[in-house]
């Protein structure tokens, strides 16, 4: 009977190991959701989306979208106001205020359009970055070096690229 009782509770340690584990993993992935498409699987039009909008027409839009979701928690795979991550974001404020369906995760994301260096930005394009190391993080940039996105612990929010932490971790710009 004892030998069951410490096969039991090694067992239960095994299992309590791989739980954390798991969590740990999920933790460090950032952004990224688990099921993933091809990028190449959605189609665009060749039109940018600089040449389909005024550049202020496109600032009003970003501005607005981040009154409605402003504080808006970080969740991991979230995708509504009970919680979203930074893909998830993007995903949608392109749907709603640019008219545009972007795949849904930070690496599909970083796959689009044209690469463009930092000085080049235009209101709209994707900014992306490495927050670890398997884990990327997007947001939006709107004008004069700031950008919006989902932080882990601010929420939805605006920040600015020359931020300490956001200028070192700067992984590369996209035009979509």
């Amino acid at each position: 009977m004892h030998y069951h009782k410490e096969n039991a509770k090694r067992y239960v340690k095994k299992l309590c190991f791989l739980g954390a584990s798991f969590f740990f993993i999920w933790l460090i992935t950032g952004c990224s959701t688990p099921l993933e498409k091809r990028a190449g699987s959605y189609q665009f039009k060749s039109t940018t989306l600089a040449k389909q909008s005024p550049h202020k027409s496109i600032i009003h839009k970003l501005y607005h979208q981040h009154q409605e979701w402003e504080g808006v928690r970080y969740r991991l795979g979230g995708l509504n106001k009970n919680g979203i991550d930074c893909s998830g974001f993007v995903y949608l404020t392109y749907k709603s205020k640019m008219g545009l369906r972007l795949p849904r995760t930070t690496r599909q994301q970083s796959r689009l359009g044209k690469e463009i260096q930092k000085h080049e930005l235009n209101a709209g394009d994707l900014v992306f970055f490495r927050t670890g190391p398997t884990s990327k993080h997007v947001g939006i940039y709107l004008e004069k070096n700031k950008f919006l996105h989902v932080s882990q612990k601010k929420g939805v929010t605006i920040s600015r690229l020359d931020n300490v932490y956001w200028n070192a971790k700067y992984w590369k710009s996209v035009r979509v």
